[in-house]
């Protein structure tokens, strides 16, 4: 005899249950990842201008003023923003031990360019002395060594980039799955709403699936 209960709806087995909402998209790992990447690119970038303009005091050899880019002014900080732009992007494959590695290189690379671009600011005749002697060919000829603006634009990049790095380590415990692909793996494929193109249907087909139903 049937005890079934009317107007008590039976689970769906077919339909996948979602046991939490979707996280706002400034923690999705996507927009994160996008912030570490353009932050590492934007000090990059700021080191290719000029950092430090230089007057060179009066000598015997005629000498115009010089315009040192942080390229040269602070070596160390494209090589770290190299570091952090390849840390972040290696988050976006990286499983849930590696993430944390990742996004604590990138973390303490953005301290890293801190540290150095404060050096500059703090002493900017020291940061330009071996460009000037290179230039006059006088070691520790007199120079009035004044920073433009970029060293402070690169600083705030990469306090952006130490943000976005805590984000990844933080946010970043709950990301259990990489890629669909490991979705597909693990059995717990997610369901798209809407028109199915060629990539949707091949991804189908990969799990098995008809696309066609």
């Amino acid at each position: 005899m049937s005890t079934e209960q009317p107007g008590r709806d039976l689970p769906d087995a077919g339909t996948p249950h979602s046991s939490a909402a979707a996280p706002p998209r400034w923690q999705r790992k996507s927009t994160l990842v996008m912030v570490a990447v353009l932050a590492a690119l934007a000090v990059f970038g700021t080191t290719t201008q000029t950092w430090i303009h230089v007057a060179i005091g009066p000598s015997e050899v005629a000498q115009s003023d010089l315009d040192i880019p942080g390229s040269k002014a602070a070596v160390a900080v494209s090589a770290l923003a190299l570091v952090a732009l390849a840390g972040s992007l290696a988050t976006t494959i990286a499983g849930k031990i590696a993430r944390i590695i990742t996004s604590a290189v990138v973390f303490l690379s953005a301290v890293g360019i801190i540290a150095v671009v404060a050096g500059v600011l703090a002493d900017p005749v020291a940061a330009a002395a071996s460009e000037v002697g290179a230039a006059t060919g006088i070691d520790g000829q007199a120079s009035d060594a004044t920073v433009t603006v970029f060293p402070v634009l690169a600083i705030a990049a990469a306090a952006v980039l130490a943000l976005a790095a805590l984000a990844l380590l933080w946010f970043g415990r709950g990301w259990n799955v990489r890629t669909k692909y490991d979705a597909a793996k693990t059995g717990t494929p997610t369901q798209k709403t809407g028109p199915v193109d060629d990539i949707d249907s091949w991804d189908q087909l990969s799990r098995g699936e008809d696309p066609t139903d």
